[in-house]
């Protein structure tokens, strides 16, 4: 299975628990199947969502320094200059990333200077990292994106299975819609669909219907205790997966689905 999966949404939609539960639902669904997690959220926190140990150390790649000086010939924090551009990247995934359930965190961090279109070792490190993942990786990656897709290049966009964009009955979500909608496609991403999260009647399902007719709706996840529960507790939600909604599975199910169109 080779799915490419990236998630975006304005803050406070629930994306991040949204993004944690479908690769986790894709592990449990398919135990054969390698899920890596990508948090490229600046404000990381995805390892909440998988249930990793939020004492266990995480360094963001942006942040291994030693390494990406190693890759690229340059300095972190650096700009201009000579550095190679195609740095050898693939064992990363495996080195940096931490596992829990069947699915492989790794944390991409930010660039701290120059803005996401700098010219500097982290840059390319991060951007030589994120075309692997998505090109060369036969499994499955789920990208947890900040409200834009700066990770992703016109190189990558093109073999993402599906932007998936998290939103809340309102019509805020429907602005911040419209604005992730135009940076994928800008970058070349040709599936961007609509998840409802956080849906408390049928006059919710329908305003988002009706607010966003001109978008293809992947499904309705409703509010749920158990996910306000456990951000209260500081734990990950449905930490038995037997108990997911239905409405949960039967959206993966649909993404799941992508690779192999009928």
């Amino acid at each position: 299975m080779s799915l490419k999966l990236a998630f975006g949404g304005k803050g406070g939609v629930g994306k991040t628990t949204v993004t944690s539960l479908i690769a986790r639902t894709i592990a449990a669904l398919n135990k054969e199947t390698s899920v890596i997690a990508i948090d490229a959220d600046p404000v990381a926190n995805l390892a909440a969502g998988l249930g990793i140990d939020e004492t266990q150390p995480i360094t963001p790649v942006a942040e291994l320094s030693d390494l990406i000086a190693e890759r690229t010939g340059a300095t972190p924090g650096t700009m201009g200059g000579f550095f190679t551009l195609n740095p050898k990247v693939d064992d990363i995934p495996d080195r940096f990333s931490i596992e829990k359930d069947g699915v492989k965190l790794l944390v991409m961090g930010t660039v701290q200077q120059g803005g996401s279109g700098c010219i500097c070792p982290e840059a390319t490190i991060l951007k030589a990292l994120m075309n692997h993942l998505v090109l060369a990786r036969n499994e499955v990656v789920v990208m947890d994106m900040e409200a834009g897709v700066e990770h992703l290049g016109r190189a990558t966009s093109g073999s993402v299975d599906a932007l998936v964009v998290v939103v809340n009955p309102g019509k805020r979500s429907r602005v911040a819609a419209d604005k992730i909608r135009k940076l994928g496609r800008d970058i070349g991403i040709k599936n961007i669909v609509i998840l409802g999260n956080r849906i408390k009647s049928e006059e919710d399902k329908d305003l988002i219907r009706e607010s966003m007719s001109d978008y293809k709706i992947i499904g309705f996840l409703p509010e749920l205790d158990e996910i306000i529960q456990s951000d209260r507790n500081g734990t990950r939600p449905f930490d038995d997966l037997s108990n997911i909604p239905e409405e949960l599975k039967m959206i993966t199910k649909k993404l799941m689905d992508l690779d192999n169109p009928k």
